[in-house]
């Protein structure tokens, strides 16, 4: 009898459990259903301003019209993106916090030895948004007017680049360029790209890496010079710069890219439901027409899916680990 007893008290947990496994299983797929419901928290793991706050409150709006509930956004910096990272590293998987994050996120992966978080398995890439090249600029005192020109001088006498930030993405542009055209640069850190281009312009360095809206104004007043872009094509506000590319190999074809991620775990049905509001927001003709003015792109139609992000993310990884390997760059300098 207490054999029996005992089997089926068993039976009777292991319903339960079932049942709560069902329970738990409708209750995320009702809330799917419903998605979303309350406002939606956009996490910038950057300061109020900059390039990747203005491009998640565009996207924010848009997701706000579109979805009928309040996506806002946050400003979590710190940590070189880390803080606001393990922010939502952290939060529930319910589709109500979100991360906005660029290029840096893939170059942390080998800049420290140690993060709180797995870049990989703690996020679930919901969809790549845009991208724009990088420009190299120069002070117009240089002597070479020409890319093949100012590789010649660099590999003469060493010039002096400005990089916003140990191991921020210009840090590791300007790395890359130098390593790709057999030179050595005195690299000089700022905090952001603003002082850079401050101290460019006045000739206290030589070359600096930032995006083309950093020095459009400067290039076109001829107070810089622009030596290079990383893509195959020109833009038509930089008619001098050269295709690093083309000329010093297909490693320097590089663009900073931004996307957004959930914390992983959160339900497909949610994943979808931003991902296809995320596509319409790329493909507004207003959200268009303001990017383009500031050479940023969406990602073609066929890299928008959440598994494209996933798989191109890992791509990132290895390709930044490589060059912070290949000229021993540590965040902690």
């Amino acid at each position: 009898m207490p054999g029996r007893l005992h089997e089926g008290f068993r039976i009777v947990a292991a319903a339960l459990i079932g049942l709560g496994l069902i329970t738990t299983q409708a209750t995320l797929a009702a809330a799917a259903e419903q998605y979303p419901s309350r406002t939606v928290t956009i996490i910038v793991p950057y300061p109020a301003g900059g390039p990747a706050d203005e491009s998640a409150r565009t996207l924010a709006q848009f997701l706000s019209d579109k979805l009928k509930q309040s996506f806002i956004v946050e400003n979590v910096a710190g940590g070189n993106t880390i803080v606001g990272m393990e922010k939502v590293a952290r939060s529930s998987a319910d589709g109500y916090t979100l991360l906005f994050a660029n290029l840096q996120i893939s170059a942390n992966v080998t800049l420290y030895k140690t993060l709180p978080f797995d870049t990989v398995k703690d996020f679930a890439p919901v969809m790549l948004v845009n991208r724009n090249p990088l420009i190299l600029a120069g002070r117009t005192t240089l002597e070479p007017k020409t890319l093949p020109d100012l590789v010649a001088l660099m590999k003469k006498q060493q010039l002096k680049a400005a990089i916003p930030g140990y191991g921020a993405t210009g840090h590791l542009a300007t790395a890359l360029f130098a390593q790709e055209a057999g030179a050595k640069l005195d690299l000089i850190p700022y905090r952001g790209a603003a002082p850079a281009v401050t101290d460019l312009l006045g000739g206290h360095v030589d070359l600096f890496f930032g995006t083309p809206q950093s020095f459009v104004q400067q290039i076109a007043a001829g107070s810089l010079r622009d030596y290079g872009i990383t893509a195959p094509d020109k833009l038509p506000e930089f008619p001098n710069a050269a295709s690093l590319s083309k000329m010093l190999g297909p490693k320097l074809d590089v663009v900073y890219w931004q996307a957004i991620f959930a914390p992983a775990g959160t339900p497909d049905a949610m994943i979808k439901t931003l991902n296809t509001a995320l596509q319409q927001a790329v493909a507004d003709p207003t959200i268009v027409k303001n990017w383009a003015a500031q050479d940023v792109s969406a990602f073609p139609q066929d890299q928008r899916s959440p598994a494209a992000a996933s798989a191109f993310l890992k791509s990132e990884i290895a390709r930044w680990g490589q060059v912070i390997r290949d000229n021993d760059i540590h965040a902690e300098q």
